[in-house]
């Protein structure tokens, strides 16, 4: 009697889905018309009316596994989109990378979507292969149309280094010349950060012989010439062109004082990279002007001024590998060392209302092992709460038995346990180190230690103990939901 009774209803179903407009779009039509189960039927409607009730994360999660469980693209793709109007980046990119995996590959529309999610959630390593996969299937003007869009999305980049590195990896691929100036400008900066300086040099005098006034391509080429110390004649004949056209850009008077630099010439030098410094106080003009006061032994203007620059962008690739020659104390090691710490932690959170107000305390063990990170958390009594691993781009989170998967360690912690705590980086901040490949700035006291630093949205504040050990962390920051105060006490810091 059942099946007589399901036979009709089902029927009655697909005749709903296929004439209203207001439970279903046209795509979720689509989708029905390709399952070949009731059951699959009954997990779409329901799917919708949840997303109609608000229930964007069951919706979600139903369409992802139906997906996955029919091998049908257009769910995944379904799923996407709810979770692109939820504003939620990380699940829109899981099932953007499921759509992409199950559509044909002569489709492109996939590829694309997958490719603008993976960059503007600063993923730019990872797109490489699907972008690469995208320009062979294009014509030469849409390869060229595809790089303009990524050029567009570059100063999005958290990390620039790793962007441009991206970015030469795919337009490499590309056999056709390039046409676009600002594209090939692109394509000869991307190459000298993927250490292809004859690639580099090859383009900017290409652009250059087309465009001789081309003043930013005159001052990339004669200041990577004065970086590498050869050619300086040449470099400072095209950085003096450069300085003529441009007389108030305060990179490029940066490049003039650096080139004299390296000609001897340092008090001219210092004379214009103060200058260039106080038009535009950047991280590279504050690493050039501290290298030529260090030379000059004025040492203590020197410290001064790459403070500054920490404090403008710590992780800046150019101070960075100045105080790595000057300054190894101030500078992080190349590769992550090992390292433990035990301690406890309380949470306040200070909502918008009052009944968002909570709070929480219990103890905590980080161990870290070069590129991996394990945070056991524990509840005041001591019992486990969860354990979570983070490598490069993911993280999981064990619980009761029960593992989930991330791209992002602390979303990964928010959505499971409601702990609004942060662990990605969490390993370098407690050794006074900003995690690499995001913005940051770092303040230090009279001493040269780390006092403050402000990075991925909070500030922490260092109490320092006796020999350099970490006493306390204060972690504070305002979000949608209030401010968060966290307080870090160690009982055993990097034992």
């Amino acid at each position: 009697m059942s099946k007589f009774i399901r036979k009709p209803l089902l029927q009655g179903l697909f005749l709903l889905v296929a004439s209203s407009g207001l439970v279903f779009s046209g795509q979720t039509q689509a989708q029905i018309d390709g399952l070949k189960t009731g059951e699959g039927v009954f997990e779409v409607l329901a799917s919708e009316i949840a997303l109609q009730r608000g229930e964007a994360g069951l919706a979600y999660n139903t369409y992802l596994e139906m997906a996955r469980q029919y091998k049908d693209p257009r769910l995944a793709q379904r799923a996407m989109e709810i979770a692109i109007s939820g504003g939620s980046p990380d699940l829109a990119l899981q099932a953007a990378k499921t759509w992409d995996e199950l559509s044909p590959s002569s489709e492109t529309k996939p590829k694309e979507v997958l490719i603008t999610l993976l960059v503007l959630s600063n993923r730019w390593p990872d797109t490489v292969k699907p972008a690469i996969s995208l320009l062979r299937q294009q014509t030469p003007a849409q390869q060229e149309n595809t790089l303009l869009q990524l050029q567009a999305l570059l100063a999005k980049a958290k990390d620039e280094t790793e962007a441009l590195r991206a970015f030469y990896e795919i337009a490499s691929t590309v056999k056709v010349p390039l046409k676009d100036p600002g594209l090939l400008y692109t394509y000869a900066m991307s190459a000298e950060k993927y250490g292809r300086n004859d690639v580099m040099e090859k383009t900017l005098r290409e652009i250059l012989r087309k465009r001789p006034n081309d003043a930013n391509s005159l001052n990339a080429l004669g200041y990577s010439l004065a970086d590498r110390n050869i050619k300086l004649p040449e470099a400072f004949a095209l950085i003096s062109k450069a300085h003529e056209l441009s007389p108030k850009d305060a990179f490029i008077l940066d490049s003039l004082g650096w080139v004299n630099f390296r000609l001897g010439k340092n008090a001219l030098a210092l004379e214009q990279l103060q200058q260039a410094f106080a038009m535009k106080p950047e991280a590279d003009i504050a690493a050039h002007t501290g290298e030529v006061l260090w030379i000059m032994n004025r040492r203590p203007e020197a410290e001064e001024v790459w403070s500054k620059g920490q404090k403008l962008d710590a992780n800046n690739p150019t101070l960075k590998e100045t105080l790595k020659r000057f300054k190894p104390d101030w500078s992080t090691p190349e590769k992550p060392p090992q390292g433990s710490w035990d301690g406890r932690f309380a949470v306040k959170v200070i909502g918008i209302t009052d009944s968002q107000n909570q709070g929480g305390s219990g103890g905590f063990t980080l161990t870290q092992d070069a590129l991996k990170d394990i945070l056991e958390i524990r509840n005041p009594i001591g019992g486990s709460i969860a354990k979570i691993t983070i490598n490069p781009g993911e993280a999981t989170l064990e619980r009761d038995g029960q593992v989930v998967t991330a791209i992002d360690a602390d979303t990964l912690i928010q959505n499971t346990l409601g702990l609004p705590l942060p662990a990605r980086g969490l390993s370098n901040w407690l050794r006074g180190e900003v995690r690499p490949g995001s913005e940051a700035s770092i303040d230090r006291n009279a001493k040269g230690q780390v006092s403050k630093i402000n990075q991925d949205g909070w500030e922490l504040a260092y109490t320092w103990g006796k020999n350099m050990r970490l006493d306390k962390l204060t972690m504070t920051r305002n979000s949608n939901i209030g401010s968060i105060d966290i307080r870090l006490v160690f009982d055993h810091p990097n034992e």
